[in-house]
């Protein structure tokens, strides 16, 4: 986990979200019930926290929970997930994440399913 926390550096508590959301909090929990959002417990306090990375303009970022769903389809755990999300791959150019960001979700998908094989 400890290098999850390398990996990504900017960190939401579930809190957090729910204030930048709008949202209730069990509404935030649902959104990691159902994939939309992938929470892990991180720090010394052991919070389940979301990367800051998949919100954007106060949204969760649209294309996060089709490529979450692909990836799991590929057996991919969800510290795995955001391993592969937040790794920097140099035939991107970039990391996954920046290019859903971006709105390249076509070729992240396209990629995130390829890992199944």
């Amino acid at each position: 986990m400890n290098e999850l926390q390398n990996l990504i550096t900017d960190w939401l508590t579930l809190p957090d979200v729910s204030e930048q959301l709008d949202l209730p909090i069990n509404k935030v929990h649902s959104l990691v019930e159902e994939g939309a959002l992938i929470a892990v417990r991180i720090g010394e306090r052991n919070i389940r926290s979301i990367p800051a990375g998949f919100l954007i303009d106060g949204h969760v970022l649209e294309s996060l929970k089709g490529t979450i769903i692909v990836l799991g389809d590929a057996g991919y755990e969800d510290e795995e997930m955001l391993r592969w999300l937040f790794t920097p791959d140099d035939s991107l150019p970039g990391r996954p994440i920046d290019a859903l960001r971006e709105g390249r979700k076509t070729e992240i998908r396209r990629r995130a399913q390829a890992l199944a094989w």
